[in-house]
């Protein structure tokens, strides 16, 4: 069978150009885009469930949990009665005083994270400070981050630790990520840790802290759907930031930017997440 002369495809408009471009991307970093798709499902997956976590503070959710042994505090009369911890003038004032100092140790972060991508720092210990912020919200975490908690509170460490309260259980979970990811950062800028793989724990734990962050409850709050709002906020901030400091391991690829652009987008999310952690009140 004779073959008719065959002619190559004209690219008219725009559409044939993007996806020609959009494959040779594609081809030539597949892990950028990857980690891009990745980073915008659980975006996504965040402002999703933004509603639904916010439901606990809902006027009805409150009066549910009242004497509930589910939220692990003993909340008895819980908004009601004056001796209750949450959403007494101590238990506010104590709340208020770990977001603040949370948020002293995330601006040291944003500043020297900010200053490292503007290259307006070049003394080598400036590199050191974001893995000591991390290591000290660690420590305050796994200390001082709850009143009743091991081990300045009556609960035991199994009480703590694989109890059923769940506040406690996410501040001791971001203590010992932050933890993990401060001991890595230590390493990595020591030279201990070459691979670029060792990269990717730092965002991924400001994307994981900030999927949480839509789950975190202070239990029957009488300013529940305030702290809930907090939460949402600094969770999209910090879903974003950690997206864009994921971006920046992967040059070139993103948009075209450089990796020193996102770079500054991810140290200007962390320092409005620590202006918020700042000015958080009850």
């Amino acid at each position: 069978m004779p073959q008719g002369h065959q002619r190559p495809i004209r690219n008219t408009g725009w559409a044939f150009p993007l996806a020609s471009a959009f494959g040779a991307s594609l081809r030539s970093n597949p892990a950028g885009w990857w980690a891009l798709c990745c980073s915008l499902v659980v975006l996504l997956l965040g402002l999703d469930g933004a509603p639904i976590f916010a439901q606990h503070g809902e006027p009805g959710h409150e009066a549910a949990a009242v004497g509930s042994s589910d939220h692990g505090h003993d909340y008895h009369a819980l908004t009601l009665s004056p001796d209750s911890w949450e959403g007494s003038k101590a238990g506010m004032a104590y709340s208020e005083f770990n977001h603040h100092l949370a948020g002293l140790f995330v601006l040291l972060i944003g500043f020297t994270e900010m200053a490292q991508a503007l290259r307006s720092s070049s003394l080598g210990w400036a590199r050191m400070l974001l893995p000591v912020a991390l290591l000290g919200m660690a420590a305050f975490l796994l200390i001082w981050s709850d009143h009743q908690a091991w081990p300045i509170g009556p609960l035991s460490f199994a009480e703590t630790f694989f109890g059923n309260d769940h506040e406690i259980l996410q501040h001791k979970t971001y203590g010992l990520l932050a933890l993990t990811v401060g001991l890595i950062e230590l390493c990595r800028r020591l030279d201990r840790l070459a691979h670029v793989s060792w990269m990717i724990p730092l965002p991924l734990f400001a994307m994981i802290g900030g999927i949480m962050l839509f789950a975190h409850s202070h239990g029957a709050h009488p300013a529940a759907q305030k702290i809930a709002m907090h939460h949402a906020v600094m969770g999209t901030l910090a879903v974003s930031a950690g997206s864009s400091k994921l971006a920046s391991a992967w040059r070139g690829v993103f948009m075209g930017w450089s990796r020193s652009r996102w770079e500054t987008i991810w140290a200007g999310l962390i320092l409005l997440i620590g202006l918020q952690l700042l000015v958080y009140s009850e």
